[in-house]
């Protein structure tokens, strides 16, 4: 056996460059990194030394800079990824909520992380969580709960189990998620001889599972059995390439489409059997069909809260829940009828299946109805002495867009209010991270998908709440020359937690600027894009805002926007009950009103 010697750091990065997807090009697409004492010499010379077959990034912050690589995968369907590597310590600690939304959304990235000295010489070393009744535990146990596979590399040869097994979950369509390779720092420094054939490029293919016989026919049985069903579109849709195949499905068994968040997109936003976003940030005419739906066809959907109304949304007394789903874990959620499969196979074999079997034609006018309502929120507004609302801001940067455009956000206001109104017209242009709902997620992760679709516009929606807890990225957009669009809407605080708040009979307090301790501020964004690079621009009205908009579209460089908004307004149409828990006891009225009738919609979910 021949073989090469190598230390363990230079092993990792060189068998990294040799992984190869599908299409021909490394899965492993380069590596986010900021250096500490527990990376920098083993990991920052072995990257160093691939440097061309494995680019490095630096990164302002080490969550921001996983939030992009995650972002990446996402936007590319998961056919590539990214990897991260901090430190040890805190580095490694600010990952953790990255590899968190990863696991919660179900994405491939790679962390490892510089770990403790395995040899135990300087112990404690510098940032060393000591734990005084184990003598193994790091901070990178953390990790472990929110990692698909977690290990620790105390020895060189160890690589050649760990790194097979991380790429295994990285590139499997069921148990997909976020792998740790916590990294002692003095293992990246040992020599070890490696085989030189562990290092030959090899190709990773995408599995896609076909249905067991039996659940097959069993789906297609319920599915005939149906008066009316209802797909519920989600993520898996995308992540398994089958928007075509979904849309010949229901064009041929006349059966509406609802979209969750990750699934929006998976339909043009006019196709006729496209009836919208569903749940509590729903439209009207996805909910309806919901509601008398008989048979729930969920297609690569988790169905989270939010999709379901807290599992309140599907009222029909007869209705009954078919999961197509490559996971098992998914498939069997309330007691749902399992079909274990890849989405694009699996939908595949059941149109085979039913072969001419047909629905009745859905009721088109539930999704003119609801796009007129869309259309009137959404317009430029008449009386410009008053603030615009989001759904304003929402019309304008509409208008400015094209088909290829990527809208993405992440949380606070928007999501709910892109979910309603936005209108998507290709695959993979809604870019949503709300599974987790993770503020600071926008920028960074905006970078990820123009890094991933350089042809694509990127049009990034925050609130000034989430930019204020991450916006170091758009530095690093800045400075790698990637061009994304950034849309501020400030209105001075949490706005829509406030009201939440509100909604549930509390007082305004902590969320807005005015209802806390703080001071109202007035902080100058406009101001603080630019002096991180951006060409920028702070405007006092919808008009000016599409101005400024038509001219970032014809700039080269990373452009931010910035316009105050009513932290008020919501939709009048649309939405659904969401399952937030209201005090049984208090003193103020408003609160006891809200229990009220928090516990009459359990007992109609009941």
């Amino acid at each position: 056996m021949t073989t090469i010697r190598l230390t363990a750091a230079q092993a990792l990065a060189r068998y990294l460059a040799n992984q190869m997807n599908e299409d021909g090009v490394p899965y492993i697409a380069g590596v986010w990194a900021i250096f500490g004492h527990g990376n920098v010499a083993g990991l920052g010379e072995a990257l160093y030394g691939v440097r061309d077959e494995l680019p490095t990034y630096r990164g302002q912050n080490e969550q921001s800079m996983a939030h992009a690589a995650i972002a990446y995968a996402k936007q590319l369907g998961r056919r590539r990824a990214m990897a991260v590597t901090s430190s040890i310590g805190p580095g490694a600690l600010n990952m953790v909520t990255a590899a968190a939304l990863a696991h919660v959304n179900r994405l491939p990235v790679l962390f490892f992380p510089g770990d403790v000295f395995a040899n135990r010489g300087p112990d404690p070393v510098l940032q060393q969580i000591e734990d005084f009744g184990d003598g193994t535990v790091s901070a990178n146990d953390c990790f472990k709960p929110v990692s698909r596979y977690f290990d620790r590399i105390e020895r060189p040869e160890q690589l050649l189990t760990a790194l097979p097994r991380a790429m295994r979950v990285l590139t499997d369509p069921a148990d997909c998620g976020p792998v740790t390779l916590a990294f002692c720092q003095d293992v990246q420094a040992e020599a070890y001889d490696y085989p030189e054939s562990f290092f030959a490029r090899k190709t990773w293919r995408f599995r896609r599972p076909e249905p067991d016989a039996v659940e097959l026919e069993a789906a297609v049985a319920a599915i005939k059995a149906a008066k009316n069903p209802v797909i519920v579109a989600g993520g898996g849709v995308h992540f398994s390439g089958a928007t075509a195949v979904l849309k010949a499905f229901v064009e041929k068994h006349k059966i509406p489409v609802v979209e969750t968040q990750a699934g929006k997109s998976a339909l043009a936003w006019d196709h006729a059997y496209n009836f919208g976003p569903v749940g509590v940030t729903g439209c009207d005419s996805a909910n309806i069909v919901s509601e008398k739906a008989d048979l729930v066809i969920g297609v690569g959907t988790r169905f989270q809260d939010f999709t379901t109304g807290s599992w309140a949304l599907f009222k029909n007394p007869n209705r009954k829940i078919l999961a197509l789903n490559v996971q098992a874990y998914d498939s069997a959620k309330h007691d749902a009828m399992p079909l274990v499969a890849d989405a694009k196979v699996g939908l595949e074999k059941l149109s085979d299946a039913l072969g001419d079997h047909v629905f009745q034609e859905p009721d088109a006018s539930l999704k003119a109805s609801w796009f007129a309502k869309a259309d009137a929120v959404t317009a430029a507004p008449t009386d410009a002495n008053t603030l615009p609302t989001d759904m304003q801001v929402i019309g304008a940067v509409q208008r400015a867009s094209r088909d290829n455009t990527v809208v993405m956000c992440a949380a606070g206001t928007m999501p709910g209010e892109l979910h309603q109104l936005w209108k998507a017209k290709l695959p993979l242009s809604y870019h949503m991270e709300y599974g987790f709902s993770c503020m600071g997620y926008e920028i960074a992760g905006g970078l990820g998908i123009k890094m991933a679709e350089p042809e694509r516009d990127v049009i990034v929606m925050v609130g000034d709440g989430s930019y204020m807890m991450m916006n170091s990225e758009l530095a690093t957009a800045v400075g790698m020359g990637v061009k994304i669009t950034v849309v501020i809407t400030d209105n001075r605080g949490y706005g829509c937690i406030n009201r939440l708040q509100m909604g549930t009979g509390g007082a305004e307090f902590n969320n807005l600027y005015a209802h806390s301790n703080v001071s109202p501020i007035a902080i100058d964004f406009a101001a603080h894009a630019a002096a991180m690079g951006a060409k920028s621009h702070k405007v006092s009205s919808i008009s000016e805002l599409e101005t400024a908009l038509a001219a970032a579209r014809e700039a080269t460089e990373t452009t931010v926007i910035v316009i105050d908004t009513d932290p008020y307004p919501t939709p009048d149409a649309g939405g659904h009950w969401w399952d937030v828990a209201v005090p049984e006891v208090s003193n103020r009225e408003q609160v006891n009103t809200a229990r009220a009738a928090y516990e009459a919609a359990l007992k109609e979910r009941s």
